[in-house]
């Protein structure tokens, strides 16, 4: 899958992430393995995504790098099908490259397209 997507950020648009991340794109997302999805909404936060299998939810990023094991063990454990699974942080004020790399590492053996979104800036 080199070259390709492998992995989907979700962030809200001009939100803390979305600004650090403009401001200093980590490697994995310079290189386009990672795609930003960046979404206008109204009130200061996401909600769970409207399609997608909820998979797993952490307080905060740095719980993806403690949990790589358990991130790995979700994402291939999840069976074929059509909704991409989702993981949810609920509060970010920034992605580093270890916390997107846990998920990215995990993310290029699933069946499934993976979505990590980020709901509220911390």
């Amino acid at each position: 899958m080199s070259g390709e997507t492998e992995l989907i950020v979700q962030v809200r648009r001009d939100g803390a992430v979305d600004r650090n991340l403009r401001a200093d794109p980590p490697p994995s997302l310079r290189s386009g393995r990672i795609a930003v999805d960046r979404i206008d909404e109204p009130g200061g936060q996401l909600g769970p995504p409207e399609a997608g299998e909820i998979v797993m939810s952490v307080l905060s990023p740095e719980a993806l790098v403690r949990e790589r094991q358990e991130v790995r063990e979700i994402l291939r454990r999840a069976d074929s099908g059509a909704e991409p699974l989702v993981i949810l942080v609920e509060a970010a004020e920034e992605l580093r490259e270890d916390e997107l790399a846990a998920v990215l590492e995990a993310a290029e053996r699933a069946r499934r397209p993976v979505i990590l979104r980020v709901l509220a800036d911390a």
